[in-house]
């Protein structure tokens, strides 16, 4: 735990912490929320399905446009607008579905509360990415006389800890969303259940974006300059940097589809809240796991670990569709995600080293708009799956084949998801 007390000393790296958790909240509310209050109102999990999907693909649209802004004006307006911006449209939304609107404007509604999802994964991550500096630099006018291999290996080190302490406080958010849905949905109704969890989700973004956008590091926080003699580059034109992202997409693919079968699995049993316990479970199996690894220096390149954690998620995903059992699903599914925060946290330090200069936030702005729609396309599609016979059998097949997809486009060669400094250190 040395690593994680040496990054809680950044500077206000707490606040960062619980504002990041606050913030993200909605995260692990929105879609499950979204999704059970949808299917009530129109009776579908399917339509349900399909408003998370356009939800997260509005998220997905917008992300990497306020992304560009903020890596070339600071983060504190961005978070502001879309802080504030959030809780309306969630009210929108609210609204316009309680109102018995067509399905069309309830879609309509639900594409405007995703455009204005607080940017605050992609802030924290290059935040994070510059304490990381700041810090080596710090520490390196103590040590004179350090080479600069071992400088460079203890800003990715610090980074790896910060991705991992990034990647759990993620956890914790889909650890604490899914439950909170599941109580507000038990001691009220199918309709209203839904209804103050998305409300305590508006209300946690307006938070959590505030503290992120006031905080210091945020304030002081400036653009950093493209590479001498050239222009800005397109991140997405990066070596690597696309096959990563298609590699993202097909994981947090399965994790959508996941949640559908989870939501229709639970409904099966008469325990519409369960869907949010067994969700809860899988996270606190990825929090432990994500929390020993972020302790960890590892010698393996960057590019090696992310397919040795790509293939353990898949390991965890197939067994899901030949189980019945509630009890049997949550062992697995605790199991399994032991490895879920592991893969993020390689897959943030992999997008840290393939952004350009001077595009990091764009960079994993690209890589959050690929999560949200990933599970986004992943729940709307399992969402149409569960409404058939074997529907949630045939979800959960379909995610473990996503993760099995992740894993190759990783580990075959001619995807050049390969850096200079990663390749350097392989030889």
């Amino acid at each position: 735990m040395r690593r994680y007390a040496e990054l809680w000393r950044l500077p206000s790296a707490p606040l960062l912490i619980v504002a990041g958790i606050v913030g993200r909240l909605p995260g692990g509310i929105a879609p499950l929320a979204l999704l059970l209050f949808v299917a009530d109102r129109t009776g579908s999990y399917g339509v349900g399905g399909i408003a998370v999907g356009i939800y997260g693909l509005a998220t997905a649209a917008v992300a990497p446009l306020l992304g560009r802004v903020a890596d070339r004006r600071g983060f504190t307006a961005v978070l502001v607008g879309t802080g504030v911006g959030y809780p309306v449209a969630i009210g929108v939304l609210v609204t316009t579905a309680l109102a018995g609107a067509p399905v069309v404007l309830i879609f309509l509604a639900a594409a405007f509360a995703g455009s204005l999802v607080p940017l605050l994964s992609s802030s924290l991550r290059a935040i994070w990415t510059d304490l990381a500096d700041s810090a080596d630099l710090a520490d390196s006018a103590d040590r004179a006389d350090s080479a600069d291999r071992v400088g460079s290996a203890n800003v990715e080190s610090t980074r790896q800890t910060a991705f991992a302490l990034d990647a759990i406080a993620l956890e914790v958010v889909w650890m604490t969303g899914p439950v909170l849905v599941a109580v507000a949905v038990a001691t009220t109704s199918a309709t209203w259940g839904p209804v103050i969890a998305l409300g305590g989700a508006a209300t946690a973004a307006l938070v959590g974006s505030l503290a992120v956008a006031v905080s210091r590091p945020s304030r002081r926080w400036r653009p950093r300059p493209v590479e001498a003699g050239t222009v800005r580059r397109n991140p997405l034109r990066a070596r690597g940097m696309a096959p990563a992202l298609v590699a993202a997409f097909a994981l947090l693919f399965g994790t959508g589809a996941i949640e559908a079968a989870m939501a229709a699995f639970a409904d099966a049993e008469g325990k519409p809240a369960l869907s949010g316990v067994l969700l809860s479970v899988w996270s606190v199996g990825s929090a432990i796991g994500g929390l020993w690894f972020g302790a960890q220096r590892f010698a393996m390149p960057v590019v090696r670990q992310y397919r040795w954690t790509l293939a353990a998620c898949a390991l965890g995903f197939a067994p899901l569709a030949f189980l019945g059992n509630a009890w049997l699903i949550g062992i697995v599914l605790f199991l399994g995600g032991t490895a879920f925060a592991p893969a993020i946290t390689v897959q943030n330090s992999l997008v840290a080293e393939l952004a350009p200069r001077g595009t990091l936030t764009e960079s994993f702005t690209w890589l959050t708009t690929v999560t949200y729609a990933a599970v986004a396309a992943g729940t709307a599609i399992g969402g149409v799956l569960v409404d058939r016979p074997g529907g949630v059998t045939a979800a959960l097949l379909l995610a473990a084949a996503a993760a099995v997809l992740a894993w190759s486009i990783a580990a075959w060669p001619g995807t050049s998801l390969q850096t200079k400094k990663l390749s350097e250190a392989s030889s």
